[in-house]
């Protein structure tokens, strides 16, 4: 199935029933599929043919759903942009994939029109909401796009395959350049009905995300729910915790997505109480592992929600999940392959390593990407011939074990691993030891250069400002708790930790800012 037959499909099962709501906004099946049908006419006339990329720069709201679904039906491959990217960044990236066409609002007029002058393979320009857009007639209204009832063009009813790319998204690049990745109709279809699988997601659920939908982890909450029929409350950000756990209330939301900094905003909440949310069908965790104390604590505060602990790339969306029976079990693991596909652990010749020895995971299955836009060598390195021919496994550069059982446990990305003492140390064990002692509500720990243990631990935490922790307590309670060349040597005290736009805990600009103070 093409991606845009999951609206299309449910427009026609239930066009009166509740698609979206965001904002003010709520539309109905039947809305998002004409408006969305009027948009793919809009781009058809204007030359955008099967295969170009259009690129999606926009806040979470229903315009970008709206334009998504558009792209796709036009036959196009969409390419979702962190509407924060400013214009330097945001020329590199029209230019790398070729975009044919842009999307954008009116707040970011100006940082799309800059980029445009270094990206001379835009020739279509659209704009939502009240605003000068530049004169040229290669800019159209939104607005005016929606309202046309010019009918589309045949060929935009249904264009291409399955094997035709769906959406080129960039990875944050907070492990290097950007890149990115391909993933065709059969990648997304795969993905989605995989996770919506063991979500058990349906049609009677609402999913509220606050999640960017420039991001795999935002965007496929929209494509879960609407290839069943569920309804999704799209909010912008988590900035304000308490109007969206009063969203929630509204809404009587049964599904909540989410990341470790939005997990421990609603942790710091003094009002919420256990069973405040009885409709709560599930929580959902990707982007990095969940601290085990946090997992405790949100089974408490939300005991009819089951939780899954979760892992996955933009590579392939999700890999593994923990189902949530087994979360006393196992809280710091990160689950099993989804059916029908396999995750296991490697050595460096690309052998399988048996129970507790750390290697890298491989990923197999229908949800593989199908390499990097234009980076054969990238690709190479992380596509490798599998078992059968013609047939891909992902190496996705981070360090796992597995248990007896084959539950998977997530340890480090490749360099992130700290030689102290000759020792090898994982940033995440010493992190969940922090993260289970009061007070503490964000941590990072990365290795700073030293002469005499080669690399020494260093621990940046951000403290509950009613629970102020010193750096003895901090290093007595890691000294319990862990081996002695695993305790952090230095702590630093911060009311914040740097995050990237999907949420995580940005370790690299933290640790680069520490080596930069100390030279």
């Amino acid at each position: 199935m093409r991606v845009e037959n999951f609206l299309r499909s449910s427009a026609l099962r239930t066009p009166q029933k509740t698609a979206l709501v965001a904002g003010r906004a709520r539309l109905g099946y039947g809305d998002l599929d004409l408006m969305s049908d009027r948009l793919a006419a809009a781009f058809r006339t204007r030359g955008v043919a099967r295969g170009d990329r259009v690129a999606v720069f926009m806040d979470n709201g229903w315009e970008a759903v709206v334009t998504i679904f558009a792209v796709l039906k036009a036959g196009a491959v969409f390419v979702p942009i962190n509407p924060s990217t400013k214009p330097e960044k945001l020329a590199h990236l029209l230019g790398h994939c070729r975009a044919a066409a842009i999307m954008t609002q009116a707040r970011r007029v100006g940082v799309a029109a800059a980029a445009l002058a270094d990206a001379p393979s835009v020739r279509l320009a659209l704009v939502c909401g009240d605003c000068c857009v530049p004169e040229a007639a290669d800019w159209l209204r939104f607005e005016q796009a929606i309202l046309d009832t010019e009918d589309a063009p045949p060929e935009s009813k249904s264009v291409g395959a399955g094997s035709d790319l769906a959406m080129l998204i960039y990875t944050s690049g907070t492990t290097g350049v950007p890149k990115g990745v391909m993933m065709t109709h059969r990648n997304v279809e795969a993905a989605a009905t995989l996770v919506n699988a063991y979500l058990e997601n349906r049609a009677d659920d609402t999913i509220l995300s606050a999640l960017p939908i420039s991001f795999s982890y935002g965007l496929y909450q929209v494509f879960m729910a609407f290839m069943v029929g569920a309804t999704v409350v799209l909010e912008n950000s988590f900035a304000f915790p308490q109007a969206i756990l009063n969203r929630m209330k509204e809404e009587q939301v049964t599904g909540l997505p989410l990341v470790p900094t939005m997990a421990a905003l609603i942790l710091q909440m003094r009002d919420l109480k256990p069973g405040d949310f009885p409709h709560l069908r599930y929580i959902t965790n990707a982007a990095s592992p969940l601290p085990p104390t946090h997992i405790a604590r949100l089974q408490e505060l939300f005991p009819a929600a089951r939780i899954f602990s979760m892992y996955g790339q933009t590579e392939c969306k999700r890999a593994t999940y923990l189902p949530p029976e087994q979360l006393a079990l196992r809280p710091d693991s990160v689950g099993l392959a989804m059916p029908g596909t396999e995750a296991y652990v490697v050595d460096e010749a690309g052998q399988r390593v048996g129970p507790g020895i750390v290697g890298e995971l491989v990923v197999s299955g229908p949800h593989v990407m199908q390499g990097y836009w234009e980076n054969p060598e990238a690709t190479g390195q992380a596509l490798r011939p599998g078992a059968l021919p013609g047939w891909n496994v992902l190496y996705t550069g981070d360090l796992f074990r597995a248990d007896a059982e084959g539950f998977l446990y997530f340890v480090a990305r490749k360099d992130d691993i700290i030689k102290t003492r000759g020792e090898k140390v994982s940033p995440k064990e010493v992190e969940d030891v922090l993260y289970a002692l009061p007070g503490v509500e964000e941590a990072v720990v990365f290795g700073v250069p030293d002469p005499i243990l080669g690399m020494a631990i260093k621990a940046v935490v951000a403290c509950d400002p009613g629970a102020p922790l010193t750096s003895d307590e901090v290093i007595r309670h890691c000294a319990r708790h862990l081996e002695d060349f695993m305790v952090p040597k230095i702590v630093e005290f911060r009311t914040g930790l740097p995050k990237s736009d999907n949420g995580k805990i940005v370790r690299r600009q933290i640790a680069e800012l520490a080596l930069g103070a100390q030279t």
